[in-house]
């Protein structure tokens, strides 16, 4: 994603969208209902039949949580790339955490692409809480057999630069799953704690926080999208000068044996 140009964009200053009605936004009181032990979408219309988040299927602590709600839509589409019992957007799916798309269904709000032009920034909170962001699921080995023409949202969005803590791309770069670029959009856009909660249901996606702490914060504190390009940059060129520096100490180090030691060695 780095070497891609990308833009900051600008703040959206729009009128807000009316949402649809199975994506209830949750009232400013947070509702009066008993606590649960779950992380869920805030689908107020919606039946039952959505699974709540249990031990049994999640990799992360099993220990009692409080209930985090999601205040905006999350969804994604699927185009059958990864193998099901592997994909963390077909488990999010699982838990209720994310909405499935149909191929050809345009999605209103932010959408996590490679077709974006804007990268993501806290200017895009609003748009996120009144329309939603979406992702698209596919295989990065497959990225050209992905047909992002039927997938059309009103915001596409780059991620800045980040390292993969995903066990297929461990420590390579921009190359998140579903569930970590959600992670990133949540934390960077405001919404650490349920960035966090993403993450807590997979055994390895403390990782990704650790591995990119740093840079989340940094981008989290921008205005939007040109301060967010600006520090990733920054970033970029201190890493580059820090590994060029690494390398010229390496080839400074001196001889194992040094020749004096052997002319000494000679004249006795």
């Amino acid at each position: 994603m780095g070497k891609k140009a990308i833009r900051g964009g600008k703040s959206y200053k729009g009128t807000q969208r009316s949402q649809p009605k199975t994506w209830q936004q949750e009232s400013a009181n947070g509702g009066d209902g008993p606590s649960m032990s779950s992380l869920h979408l805030d689908d107020n219309s919606s039946n039952s039949n959505s699974e709540n988040i249990s031990s049994e299927d999640s990799d992360g602590d099993s220990s009692e949580e409080t209930e985090t709600k999601v205040p905006f839509q999350v969804a994604m589409w699927d185009v059958g790339h990864c193998d099901p019992k592997k994909c963390s957007g077909r488990k999010l799916a699982r838990l209720g955490l994310i909405k499935e798309l149909k191929l050809g269904k345009r999605f209103p709000g932010l959408c996590l692409s490679p077709l974006g032009k804007n990268v993501i920034s806290p200017a895009d909170s609003e748009i996120m809480l009144e329309q939603g962001i979406s992702v698209v699921d596919c295989s990065w080995a497959k990225i050209d057999e992905t047909p992002f023409s039927r997938m059309k949202s009103g915001f596409p969005r780059l991620l800045p630069y980040l390292v993969a803590a995903n066990p297929v791309n461990y420590g390579k770069p921009s190359k998140l799953n579903c569930v970590e670029a959600l992670a990133a959009a949540f934390y960077i856009t405001g919404y650490k704690e349920i960035a966090v909660k993403y993450l807590d249901k997979f055994s390895w996606g403390h990782s990704f926080i650790s591995l990119n702490e740093e840079l989340l914060e940094q981008y989290a504190k921008c205005k939007n999208g040109d301060e967010v390009i600006k520090t990733q940059n920054e970033f970029l060129e201190a890493e580059a000068k820090e590994e060029a520096n690494r390398k010229n100490a390496e080839i400074d180090l001196p001889p194992m044996e040094s020749s004096e030691t052997d002319e000494t060695s000679d004249d006795e």
